[in-house]
């Protein structure tokens, strides 16, 4: 089996592109996202409308929030970005699941009594919930199903107050799974009948660290993104995988054969808006993520993020795509060519010349867009930014 390279020219935005993903989304490009968080969530449910075949790896490092209450109860890979993305590109009209999405995307009240709240697990489990009832079988059995063995293993001490239905939901999969996301995941995409794939990059439940400039290591998710925590007062000199949060102890993850697969099949791969470090760079830390890049010869576009990013300091936006650049290349080698791994680097058209031009330099194709007006700002606006995205793929 061989490779064949085609270009063509491309109107940026590409209207005749457009008009025909609109009208046959089922048929619409096949678009791979490096990403993790809440960035990318409203792009992805603006996506349904080009696209059903988009194609989301997410980070399964998460050490905040809800997500680090299962990690610890259950000594898992953390599930709340995963169940986001899935959320986000799921079937919301009267063809989909509303009733299974209104289950998953519930959360119990933070200022609920802890014992009103296992007892709405409890009716959950039984059936007779209102939201578990309204679900049609044979979906409501297999909900009740992943709830029951969530409680079955749940600890005692384990605080449901504000808790996602839909993250206890992927628990109690992942539990019945023996271990594995995978097979919860599909199941999930079913139930609510998302429209693209979603992936975690790896299986592995790993957690991130970071070693400072000023020699400091800084371990777990938590503590890098700037947002629970105070931001880092130094910049990140290495960014890696840990085994805990107990001390430095790096980790090796491979990339999962089904992944890289599914790479195989993308007409673009997008390293998407997001935390620089913890949603972006930490997809590509896995071995294999980087030589899969360069495998592929389709466009390969980094969307860098807008307005603050408590992670990358004094970082611009030079410095963002060689740091990019260098987490690929520990991977597909020094010697890989840049345009095996960057081609495209998409920045709204108010981004000044100075800011691009040893971007430029280097071979990539800067691409200056309208991509923020003022119902969007400080964000991308979703619509310019699909439109962009399908039109290159």
């Amino acid at each position: 089996m061989s490779e064949v390279t085609i270009t063509r020219a491309v109107r940026m935005p590409d209207p005749f592109r457009i008009e025909r993903f609109l009208s046959n989304p089922k048929l619409g490009p096949r678009l791979l996202f490096f990403s993790g968080g809440s960035a990318l969530n409203g792009v992805s449910q603006c996506l349904k409308r080009y696209t059903h075949n988009s194609m989301h790896l997410v980070t399964p490092f998460d050490s905040g929030g809800s997500s680090q209450g299962l990690r610890v109860a259950f000594n898992m890979p953390a599930i709340g970005d995963l169940r986001s993305r899935l959320m986000a590109l799921a079937d919301e009209t009267v063809l989909g699941h509303p009733e299974v999405f209104r289950l998953f995307t519930h959360r119990f009240a933070k200022s609920a009594m802890k014992d009103d709240l296992h007892g709405q697990l409890d009716e959950m489990i039984a059936g007779t919930h209102p939201l578990v009832d309204a679900i049609e079988q044979p979906m409501r059995t297999l909900i009740q199903n992943q709830l029951g063995m969530f409680r079955a293993a749940c600890p005692k001490t384990f605080d449901l107050r504000g808790a996602s239905i839909g993250n206890l939901i992927l628990a109690g999969g992942y539990l019945s799974q023996n271990q594995q996301l995978e097979p919860i995941i599909f199941l999930v995409s079913k139930l609510v009948g998302v429209q693209g794939t979603v992936r975690a990059v790896t299986d592995d439940n790993l957690h991130l660290g970071a070693e400072l400039a000023n020699g400091e290591v800084v371990i777990g998710q938590h503590l890098l993104t700037g947002k629970e925590h105070p931001a880092l007062t130094s910049p990140i000199k290495d960014f890696f995988l840990n085994h805990s949060l107990k001390g430095k102890n790096p980790a090796h993850s491979v990339f999962p054969d089904r992944n890289r697969t599914l790479m195989h099949s993308a007409d673009l791969i997008c390293y998407a808006p997001g935390s620089f470090y913890t949603s972006l760079i930490a997809n590509l830390l896995p071995e294999g993520v980087g030589s899969a890049v360069a495998s592929r010869t389709v466009p390969k576009v980094y969307v860098p993020s807008i307005g603050d990013d408590p992670e990358t300091g004094t970082l611009n936006l030079a410095d963002k795509v060689h740091t990019l650049l260098s987490y690929l290349h520990r991977d597909a080698g020094a010697d890989c060519p840049t345009h095996r791994l960057l081609n495209f680097v998409i920045v709204d058209r108010s981004v000044p010349d100075e800011e691009t031009n040893e971007i430029s330099s280097r071979g990539i194709t800067v691409l200056k867009l309208d991509l923020v007006n003022k119902q969007s700002a400080p964000f991308y606006d979703p619509v310019s930014l699909c439109e962009a995205l399908v039109s290159l793929a």
